[in-house]
């Protein structure tokens, strides 16, 4: 992993931001996996990705749709990377087995900040991050939404509590 980006979900809910992150993302034409800490999750952010905006299109699938190593985006709660994945979003509390981390290029952290339990794991998460010597990038939202990157908060508080 070169690189980890903490988003830091204010103002959406997971729900609202993923099809837009993931579509950015798939725009790099890099294949991407979206590991989900619940697999009852699975199904419906795989409807959600369909649905969620009649002018986009995200070709995904999860293990259930078949043809997994063709697939641009992967969904599922496993570790499994059957689409060789260099982009790899961790969402709804999902975690990622550090051993792991250095055959994606960039690992994308998304996480509710009105959870302290979410909040708290990211903390976990960026100080593991940043002793893999990942580059580390903390977003969140501004009051219309919009991503800016930031030095505040989860920066500031894991180096607190060194």
């Amino acid at each position: 992993m070169k690189r980890a980006d903490f988003y830091h979900l204010q103002k959406n809910t997971l729900d609202e931001a993923l099809p837009k992150l993931v579509l950015k993302a798939y725009e790099t034409g890099l294949p991407i996996k979206i590991k989900i800490g619940n697999e009852l999750r699975v199904d419906f952010l795989n409807t959600m990705l369909w649905t969620f905006d009649e002018e986009s299109f995200i070709p995904h699938a999860t293990k259930k749709d078949g043809f997994a190593e063709m697939q641009p985006v992967f969904l599922s709660s496993d570790d499994d990377v059957p689409n060789n994945a260099k982009i790899l979003f961790l969402v709804d509390g999902a975690d990622v087995d550090m051993t792991m981390t250095s055959e994606f290029d960039r690992i994308l952290y998304v996480f509710d900040g009105n959870n302290e339990d979410e909040v708290k794991k990211a903390r976990k998460m960026w100080k593991a991050f940043k002793s893999e010597t990942a580059e580390c990038h903390y977003w969140q939202q501004n009051e219309s939404g919009k991503w800016e990157e930031s030095e505040q908060s989860l920066k500031k508080d894991c180096a607190q509590s060194k």
